[in-house]
């Protein structure tokens, strides 16, 4: 057995569940689920068709590489949603089945376990940065991202000594749970501090569509890219997913684009991996890719949702209005997330998740994610409403 199984942190899920077990909640209220970033909305319709009218494409194999016209259509979104000059669909795109194994598989196949092996990471983060490191034989370093940094990683911190260790870099823009959004010129340091200590880039742009400002879409690593002259995005891959743009999460469809000369033995390694995404995913795919109308419907929805709760949290609990995304990232009163989290599920039938679970504890022994919740309003607009008013009530009774 692989040793580096023993490496492997509980999910955070995992250890909700432990934190709940044997808790009674009111049985009069109806359960509301904050915890899981899976969107509830309706998922775009032209996909389900297309799933169906090319139903039959399930008798025959997938290449790795999918369709001509499934990587044509990838990188025209690409090129027009980033302003990009262009965008090789041949070789500077891959799709894949969604965001999640794709990071984990790119870890698998880019480090080198021969020479120092580490994985830079922001502090909190998702979890499949650090299982991907740890399994593939390398060293998390963690870039912790508070109030103080605006969430975001300081990357001038890091002592050259440390960074020519680093092989891989992992940026979550915008942030998972905090919402933050790299701007481009930190994009720029990051490419500049990559080809000085040689170092690659991974950059999770997953919730890149879900921008509450319709005049200001977050930035993207190639977009920085192609502002500096790099059209061949050297050292650099994005990362980006139908899940959260268009409410398919179970369609498990994403892509990878950016560097050719990864995107080369990526594709070699998931050709031995076995990971290709069949005929009538990547139609359907095809369809949410050409269509912007139903992701602004679903900008729309969530913009309604934050506004209505940020009217009825805003006086009891403290946290930035995030730009993008379907997460809130407050500071709880009291400070103990787990004790918020656990009185919250007993007393109001809420779910959250405490912040702690999605952060690492540093040398000085603080977990920039302790003292903090993460909340996913990723269910429809009067379910989200009544959790806040609850959370509201909630923290009303113990201040």
């Amino acid at each position: 057995m692989n040793p580096d199984l023993d490496a492997l942190k509980p999910y955070p899920f995992e250890r909700l569940a432990a934190l709940k077990a044997g808790l009674t909640p009111p049985r009069e209220l109806d359960h509301i689920p904050l915890t899981i970033g899976e969107p509830q909305h309706a998922p775009f319709e032209g996909a389900l068709e297309a799933l169906v009218a090319h139903r039959h494409g399930m008798a025959r194999y997938p290449a790795t590489a999918g369709t001509a016209e499934l990587r044509g259509a990838i990188a025209n979104w690409a090129t027009q949603r980033f302003g990009l000059d262009g965008l090789d669909p041949a070789t500077q795109v891959l799709p894949v089945n969604g965001t999640r194994e794709a990071l984990f598989a790119f870890v698998q196949a880019m480090l080198d376990r021969h020479r120092p092996a580490r994985v830079a990471v922001p502090n909190p983060f998702y979890q499949i940065y650090e299982g991907a490191t740890l399994l593939a034989g390398g060293q998390p370093l963690y870039l912790d991202c508070t109030a103080g940094n605006d969430f975001r990683p300081d990357l001038d911190a890091i002592p050259a000594d440390t960074w020519r260790q680093v092989q891989i870099v992992f940026t979550c823009s915008p942030g998972n749970p905090t919402g933050a959004v790299t701007p481009l010129a930190e994009f720029e340091r990051l490419i500049a501090l990559a080809d000085e200590h040689d170092f690659l880039i991974a950059s999770d742009e997953c919730y890149s569509e879900l921008y509450l400002d319709e005049a200001a879409p977050p930035p993207g690593l190639l977009e920085a890219c192609a502002r500096l002259g790099r059209d061949d995005f050297r050292r650099c891959l994005v990362f980006h997913s139908l899940s959260k743009r268009s409410n398919l999460p179970g369609l498990r469809s994403g892509f990878v684009a950016g560097d050719a000369d990864l995107i080369a033995p990526f594709k070699r390694y998931r050709t031995y991996h076995g990971c290709a995404m069949s005929l009538p995913v990547q139609q359907a795919s095809i369809s949410a890719w050409r269509d912007e109308a139903h992701v602004k419907a679903n900008r729309d929805a969530y913009r309604a949702k934050f506004a209505a709760v940020t009217d009825i949290l805003a006086p009891v609990v403290d946290f930035a209005p995030p730009e993008v995304g379907f997460y809130l990232w407050p500071a709880i009163p009291g400070g103990d997330d787990e004790d918020f989290a656990r009185a919250l599920f007993t007393e109001e039938h809420v779910s959250v998740l405490p912040g702690s679970y999605m952060g690492r504890e540093g040398p000085d022994g603080s977990n920039p994610g302790a003292g903090r919740a993460r909340l996913a309003l990723v269910a429809d607009l009067d379910a989200t409403v009544e959790a806040a008013r609850r959370i509201q009530r909630f923290i009303a009774r113990r201040s």
